[in-house]
């Protein structure tokens, strides 16, 4: 819940503590992200979700005052998915070098993108309001400090100002976000990009030696 005490009263789901309460909170949850899927962003409102699930709207407002507040709540669960998946991938290639550890666990977030679609959408998708545009950029710096503690096996020193860690994700997810905006998916080719431009900046950034060549980071997929 860190991640989102930045954001609107408005935007952040409110936590029941009664067993009913949460049963009914996670029928919305998966109602919500199951009308994403049918039918994008466009397709989720809090009246929708009501006639879905047989709810008046009020039982719903209790606990999300806004589909925003939704969106936030299913965004979360997605980053959450996401840092385990790649929590596990780090875990497995901390002994290796920098340029094969940053491609392994790029290509495995590439790979959770594009077998989750609500979360590649919730994430990689632009922000439409002011409070969207906050909770993305928490999600970056909480993936940012996944980053930098992964990061500390290279580099001890990483800077904070400027952010490197959370610049690097941030570069990444650019090459992400264009890939899924213009193919629908992250491809192949998008994967070794954003490996390379992250590679690129960290290798430069932190004295760590040249980055690989792209044909080289080919090999990892």
């Amino acid at each position: 819940m860190a991640m989102m005490t930045e954001l609107d009263d408005l935007a952040i789901a409110r936590r029941p503590s009664q067993a009913r309460s949460r049963e009914r909170f996670e029928k919305v949850i998966a109602a919500a992200d199951a009308m994403l899927a049918e039918g994008g962003l466009g397709a989720l409102s809090i009246p929708a979700l009501a006639d879905k699930l047989g709810m008046t709207r009020r039982s719903i407002y209790l606990f999300f005052p806004t589909h925003y507040a939704v969106l936030n709540e299913v965004t979360r669960r997605y980053i959450n998915r996401l840092e385990q998946r790649l929590a596990e991938e780090l875990a497995q290639y901390r002994h290796s070098d920098l340029h094969e550890a940053v491609a392994r666990v790029t290509f495995a977030a590439a790979d959770f993108h594009n077998t989750h679609p609500v979360g590649c959408q919730l994430i990689l998708g632009g922000a439409v309001t002011d409070s969207s545009y906050r909770a993305q950029e928490m999600n970056t710096r909480h993936l940012g400090q996944l980053a930098r503690r992964s990061l500390g096996n290279f580099s001890p020193n990483i800077p904070t100002e400027p952010d490197v860690a959370s610049l690097a994700i941030e570069l990444g997810t650019a090459c992400f976000r264009h890939s899924y905006g213009v193919h629908g998916k992250i491809t192949d080719s998008y994967k070794i990009e954003a490996t390379y431009v992250m590679l690129l900046y960290l290798c430069q950034t932190l004295g760590l030696g040249d980055a690989p060549s792209r044909e080289a980071l080919s090999s990892y997929l």
